[in-house]
C-alpha cells in the first residue's frame, strides 16, 4: 500500500515537474555570393519558447485549427496543405492564425546576422557550421530559464547531416550546461516542419523578422511584435 502512494506521489511530482518547449528556424541562407539573385543579406534565427505544456499545446491546435479552417476546407479540392510556411500563407491567413493563439505563455527571441559584415575566414564550410552554431548559442542565452524548470525541450528544424546534427547538439549542451538550474535536463530534437506545430508557428514568425530586416515589410511583424522578447541585429 505505501508502495502504491509512493509511485503516485511520484507520477504526480513529474507531472508538476515545469517544462519548457523551444522551437528554432532560420531564414535566408549563409550563401556569401552577392553576384547571385537567391542569395540572402541576412540570415535569421528565431526562437518560439513556450513557457509550458498548456502553451505548446495550444499553438499545435492554432496550426491544426488554421490548416482545416483556412487551407483545407474545400471538400473538392485534390491537394491537402499539410503545413504553414512563412512564404506561402497569405497575410489574412497569418492573422488568423494568430488569432486563435493563447495570450500568454510564450514569446519570440531572434537574431538577424548582416552577412555583408562576416569575416572571409567564416565563409568557408567549415565557417558556416561554426557560425551557425554560434548564432544559436547567441540567441538561446538571451532566453529566461526560470529555477523551477526541469526538463527543456529544443526542437530544431531537419536540416542538417548527422555529422552536423551530432556537432550542433554537443556544442549546444556544452554552452548551456551552466545557463540551466543544475536538475534541468536539455533534449534536442531535429524534426521535419510537417513534424511539429511548434516550428511551424516559428517559421512564420521568422519569415516575419527576415521580412522586416531586409525589406523594412513590417506588415506581419507588427501583428505579434509585443511578444517578441528579444531582436537583434549581429553585426550591423
Amino acid at each position: 500500500m505505501r508502495r502504491n502512494q509512493e509511485l503516485i506521489h511520484s507520477v504526480l511530482s513529474l507531472g508538476k515537474m515545469l517544462s519548457m518547449y523551444i522551437f528554432l528556424d532560420e531564414s535566408g541562407d549563409l550563401g556569401f555570393d552577392f553576384t547571385k539573385a537567391k542569395t540572402s543579406r541576412h540570415f535569421v534565427i528565431s526562437l518560439l519558447v513556450c513557457q509550458d505544456k498548456q502553451a505548446q499545446d495550444g499553438f499545435r491546435r492554432a496550426v491544426d485549427r488554421t490548416l482545416k479552417n483556412k487551407l483545407n476546407h474545400k471538400k473538392n479540392s485534390s491537394r491537402t496543405v499539410v503545413e504553414l510556411k512563412g512564404t506561402g500563407t497569405t497575410f489574412p491567413i497569418k492573422q488568423y492564425f494568430f488569432r486563435q493563439l493563447p495570450s500568454n505563455g510564450w514569446t519570440i527571441y531572434s537574431v538577424t546576422l548582416n552577412k555583408a559584415r562576416v569575416d572571409e575566414h567564416l565563409r568557408t564550410r567549415a565557417g558556416k557550421k561554426k557560425l551557425y552554431n554560434f548564432l544559436a548559442r547567441f540567441i538561446l542565452e538571451k532566453v529566461h530559464f526560470p529555477e523551477d524548470v526541469r526538463q527543456v525541450s529544443l526542437v530544431v528544424d531537419r536540416c542538417k547531416n548527422k555529422e552536423e546534427i551530432k556537432d550542433f547538439n554537443q556544442y549546444v549542451i556544452n554552452q548551456l550546461e551552466a545557463l540551466l538550474p543544475l536538475n534541468a535536463r536539455l533534449n534536442i530534437d531535429h524534426l521535419g516542419s510537417h513534424e511539429s506545430a511548434g516550428l511551424q508557428a516559428v517559421d512564420l514568425f521568422c519569415w516575419g523578422i527576415a521580412r522586416k530586416d531586409g525589406l523594412n515589410d513590417q506588415e506581419w511583424y507588427a501583428v505579434y511584435q509585443d511578444k517578441v522578447s528579444v531582436t537583434t541585429v549581429y553585426l550591423p
